[in-house]
């Protein structure tokens, strides 16, 4: 059995009609303990809560299972805020999903702590030994230089970019996501888009 902690992004209640949601009801189905916790003041976080939320649900199981995250848009930038500040959960691996740019998260005031004085030099994780891949998607207007430029490069990550994906949510079809939960069982996967 594996643990997943799951993180949502700005404005997101864990809508049934998102990745996400459908994620954690297919690895709970199939054994695994999932932490999908809903993130304090999703339309107004602040960063010290979001980053305590993160410590809370990111204890490491007493089983010594392994330890999965996955980020989603404003998630990711919890992560690497989390990560800058020595906070991150030492995860066996880590995904991070479409990451809103510096300058969109910067533009939007309720946001804008998030990306302040991001630092973005590896390593991305904690002591640079946890696997992390980026996945995102072609068209995202939360990032529209693209999400390897802000993030992949310069981290030097793994990646897989998902043609026509825009932001990786529901508005661009991404409610089941099959590549993601194969990825979850396996991470020799690719991620890939929902044909």
């Amino acid at each position: 059995m594996t643990t997943f902690l799951i993180l949502h992004g700005f404005q997101n209640h864990r809508p049934a009609g998102h990745w996400q949601h459908w994620l954690a009801g297919e690895l709970r189905g199939r054994g695994h303990e999932v932490r999908y916790p809903q993130l304090p003041e999703p339309d107004a976080p602040v960063l010290a809560d979001w980053l305590d939320a993160l410590e809370k649900h990111g204890e490491r199981p007493a089983d010594g299972a392994e330890f999965v995250v996955l980020a989603h848009s404003l998630g990711v930038l919890l992560w690497l805020r989390a990560v800058a500040a020595g906070r991150a959960p030492a995860a066996g691996r880590v995904l991070l999903v479409a990451p809103p740019s510096p300058p969109v998260t910067a533009s939007i005031p309720e946001i804008a702590r998030f990306a302040d004085g991001l630092a973005l030099t590896p390593p991305l994780t904690p002591a640079g030994r946890t696997p992390a891949r980026l996945v995102f998607g072609d068209g995202d207007p939360y990032c529209p230089e693209g999400a390897d430029v802000h993030y992949g490069t310069p981290l030097g990550l793994d990646m897989d970019r998902v043609p026509g994906g825009g932001h990786l949510n529901p508005d661009h079809g991404y409610g089941a996501w099959d590549s993601v939960l194969e990825w979850c069982e396996n991470p020799a996967t690719r991620v890939r888009g929902n044909d």
